[in-house]
């Protein structure tokens, strides 16, 4: 599958507004040659849309979710247990206050490690492979329909990377909600692991992944999605100059607001799903129905506030890491996409001929 969509995205000679294009025909060796060092003249260390390319945007989905996630794991942990015990933590605040009481303020840090393991490898999967598709599925489309439907292209290709990424993630968040809400179960990855497989099966770390699907695949929608608009937006109405004028730092600003700005969004669509999964991996015998039937509608939006924040800060920092890593990479970064020419001059001749 992911063989034939960058074949698709190579060897199309339509790539759409969201790659480069490339029209000509097979050149000779020699001229090839010429062409990539002109290439690396330019000062990008690898090519748009090449193996290597996606490659380090992988290792750049790595560092901003693996990173991020295990910053914010003290709030992660009060808010896992807001959503699955709110008679006793009741709010944010007391929550914190009970944790630190009742295990130090090293307790604060439970479920570190299962979340960096579980989240750099959903990294890997949610950006490497939104690269892949997005350049793949624009790939089999003209470069007026890319244009035209970008949106969609951006929701499928998000959509697409995240089912796998949360097959990755699941284990690792399953164990993760264990240590956090169960007291007494385990207070580490190897301690956790091995009871969960020894008392109900290798099938208890996938237990969740459907609801982790409703959860995580409407949130890297909008992610994705939300941040790419933004971004197109931003340049368009706010920004004061284009942004092949921008410094560097400037570009990077303007990622940091567009992430927050899709990461609001982001937990307001995703946060049901979020309390139905975190009371799944708390007691074994719930079913998403049991969950929804016993919390009601108020219920699953308990911890809205802390995610908001949560969710906010973890994808501008997230955006802004992966950014910063293409930079520092120096790896092609594509400007918002902009209409065709043969677009442009196809509407302008509808115009006249209507006036």
């Amino acid at each position: 599958m992911f063989s034939s969509l960058l074949e698709a995205a190579r060897n199309s000679p339509f790539r759409g507004p969201l790659s480069t294009t490339h029209c000509e025909p097979a050149l000779p060796a020699a001229e090839t040659q010429g062409m990539a060092a002109a290439a690396v003249a330019t000062g990008d260390s690898c090519e748009f849309g090449s193996t290597k390319y996606f490659a380090l945007c992988g290792l750049g989905g790595i560092l901003s979710c693996g990173i991020t996630h295990t910053a914010v794991v003290p709030l992660d942990l009060v808010k896992c247990r807001l959503q699955v015990d709110p008679d006793k933590y009741k709010n944010v605040v007391t929550g914190f206050k009970v944790s630190v009481k009742e295990e130090g303020m090293r307790g604060l840090a439970k479920g570190w490690a299962p979340t960096f393991i579980g989240y750099s490898l959903q990294g890997l999967c949610k950006f490497g492979l939104y690269e892949v598709f997005k350049v793949g599925y624009s790939g089999m489309l003209d470069e007026e329909t890319a244009y035209t439907y970008r949106t969609f292209v951006y929701l499928a290709a998000s959509a697409s990377a995240e089912f796998f990424a949360d097959i990755a993630l699941s284990p690792l968040e399953a164990a993760k909600v264990r240590i956090q809400t169960m007291p007494g179960f385990a207070n580490t990855l190897r301690e956790a692991w091995p009871k969960m497989v020894q008392n109900e099966g290798y099938g208890t770390f996938y237990k969740g992944l459907a609801p982790l699907w409703g959860r995580q695949i409407p949130y890297t929608m909008m992610k994705f999605a939300c941040f790419e608009k933004t971004v197109e937006l931003l340049y368009k109405y706010v920004v004061p100059k284009p942004r092949e004028q921008c410094t560097k730092g400037e570009q990077l600003v303007v990622t940091f607001a567009a992430g927050y700005i899709a990461g609001v969004f982001c937990a307001i669509v995703s946060h049901p799903a979020d309390t139905v999964v975190s009371k799944l991996n708390q007691d074994k015998t719930a079913t998403i129905g049991s969950i929804i039937g016993k919390l009601g509608m108020a219920g699953v939006w308990k911890g809205l506030g802390p995610r908001i924040v949560m969710i906010g800060t973890l994808t501008a920092l997230q955006w802004f890491i992966y950014d910063a890593v293409k930079v520092w990479l120096r790896m092609p970064r594509p400007p918002p996409p902009e209409m065709p020419e043969s677009m442009k001059r196809r509407l302008e001749a509808e115009e006249a001929k209507s006036k």
